[in-house]
């Protein structure tokens, strides 16, 4: 029994990271928060744009956490957690989105009459 689990995937390899990686996911952790940082305490771009590219540094910020500090990628070790993350952020983005798509039609109608 013993030797069943000695190569379970849960040994001492390179998937638990690196002090390297953790150190280029910070730096780009750092870097990812003082653009948009930057951007919206000192304002030279038009709001929307400004929004427009706080989102995305947002993302691209959540995808350098799944692959640097949460070790995500598409080896087939890690295929599951990918698929039940991708299953997660799709339910959130339904529910947030459609909630949102309801208020609105909501004060809209109210607001009409």
């Amino acid at each position: 029994m013993a030797n069943a689990h000695s190569h379970d995937g849960h040994g001492h390899d390179d998937s638990h990271g690196s002090v390297k990686s953790y150190a280029i996911g910070f730096i780009l952790s750092v870097i990812l928060t003082i653009i948009p940082f930057g951007l919206v305490m000192y304002p030279s771009l038009p709001k929307a744009m400004t929004l427009w590219i706080v989102l995305a540094f947002a993302v691209i910020q959540v995808l350098v956490h799944l692959v640097y500090f949460l070790h995500l990628d598409r080896s087939a070790a890690q295929r599951n957690n990918v698929i039940a993350f991708v299953f997660a952020a799709l339910v959130i983005v339904l529910l947030v989105g459609l909630s949102l798509w309801i208020m609105f039609s909501i004060h809209t109608v109210m607001m009409a009459h």
